[in-house]
């Protein structure tokens, strides 16, 4: 074992590693930093590159001692670089990835060209690209987003690009610009929730005080803005009554399971919620406020956190509305409005935890009618919400598999 002393992405560490640790088994294993992917593992794919005092490198045969004293550089080290946020916005644009598996690799290299090279035309874009295998997208929106974030930098000088190809040329480490302050997303517009129509609603005295089936419902992608998961329950009590309940931050947080409000000053929380599925751990800390609309029985809960385990970060909107139905009974429509940046970015759009989150929906909604069904003036209060995450997992494993099969619909 041997000491390696390194900067990652701004952030200096020290770790003991053998000395066949490879620099990319070092960022993902050690680091947590999982955006850099592993192929084929002999330098050939170009899926592992990242940058090694600015210059692109294949992380899977340099080995990690080799980088003592250097700065790395991986792709979640550049929310600041100018011409990152440029290509990652052309190949969004371009579609120029589908799988996604050597996207942080082809970005790198895509960074590296735009930053040596201002005046490459196709052809020699195409020949810098040649190292990064891709099996998917033919090429074509790669090299169109190179290309066009080639264009965008002729027509429009950016004073900070000028600077870091000025250095590039003298040979120094044109390294993405440190961040202020942690980074954040931009700010979500609120979106307004329709309630889709209940089929047999009326007389369904039967129906348990919080449907899972109504849990329901699309999970899609907002373009530029994050995922989009919707579901929602029903509860046998009037909305007014719901609604107030609702407006209690530490009564809400306490239906969550794994969340936990620390201090409240009017709308603004602060507080951490851990989440554990499969092969994703997680516990962010952060801030959120509440912002409540009276009259239609609505409101939007804007938070933002970071994981303390990998680091990443995450900012959402919990959009919900209040709605009576008959026979003093209230429906509770959610619509989740989330984007994750970092290790855990991989995980946002897996149907699978798409899935997870409509469960915890309905989860949270059983929890609503147990604490609503609490008798008033009762002193001691209901116990934090608890849940299994092996149970969670291999239900929202199983209602799959059944939908898969023909099996009906998800339990």
């Amino acid at each position: 074992m041997s000491q390696l002393n390194i900067e990652v992405n701004g952030r200096k560490v020290s770790r003991e590693v053998l000395a066949r640790t490879h620099l990319g088994d070092f960022l993902r294993d050690d680091l947590r930093l999982t955006g850099t992917n592993l192929s084929c593992e002999h330098g050939v794919c170009g899926a592992c590159t990242v940058l090694v005092d600015g210059k692109p490198v294949r992380s899977c045969i340099t080995f990690a001692a080799a980088c003592e004293g250097r700065q790395v550089t991986t792709i979640e080290g550049y929310d600041t670089d100018p011409i990152m946020l440029k290509l990652r916005e052309a190949f969004n644009t371009n579609h120029a990835l589908q799988c996604g598996f050597c996207t942080p690799g082809m970005l790198t290299t895509a960074r590296d060209i735009v930053l040596r090279l201002p005046d490459a035309d196709e052809e020699r874009v195409r020949i810098e690209l040649s190292g990064n295998i891709c099996r998917c997208t033919g090429y074509q929106g790669i090299t169109a987003s190179v290309l066009s974030v080639l264009k965008h930098f002729r027509d429009e000088p950016n004073e900070q690009v000028q600077a870091m190809r000025r250095e590039a040329a003298e040979g120094k480490a044109a390294l993405p610009p440190e961040a202020e302050a942690p980074q954040t997303f931009s700010g979500f517009e609120a979106k307004s929730i329709q309630r889709e129509a209940q089929a047999a609603a009326n007389g369904a005295a039967a129906a348990p005080a919080a449907s899972e089936s109504a849990a329901s419902t699309a999970a899609s992608s907002a373009p530029g803005k994050g995922t989009s998961v919707k579901g929602g329950f029903d509860v046998d009590f009037p909305a007014q009554k719901v609604w107030e309940f609702m407006s209690d931050l530490k009564a809400v947080a306490a239906c969550l399971p794994g969340a936990v409000i620390e201090s409240q000053e009017g709308n603004e929380v602060k507080g951490r919620i851990a989440i554990k599925f499969g092969p994703m751990n997680a516990a962010f800390k952060g801030a959120a406020t509440l912002e409540r609309d009276e009259a239609n029985m609505s409101a939007v809960l804007r938070g933002s956190g970071q994981d303390s385990l990998s680091q990443s970060r995450a900012k959402g909107d919990v959009s919900y509305r209040v709605t009576s139905m008959a026979d003093s009974r209230s429906r509770v429509d959610v619509d989740l409005l989330y984007s994750l940046q970092g290790p855990l970015a991989q995980f946002s759009r897996s149907g699978l935890v798409q899935d997870f989150v409509k469960r915890m929906i309905a989860d949270f909604g059983r929890n609503v009618s147990l604490r609503l069904s609490q008798p008033e003036g009762a002193d001691a209060p209901l116990p934090q919400a608890k849940f299994s995450p092996f149970k969670m997992f291999m239900g929202v494993l199983w209602a799959r598999i059944k939908r898969l099969f023909g099996g009906g619909k998800e339990e």
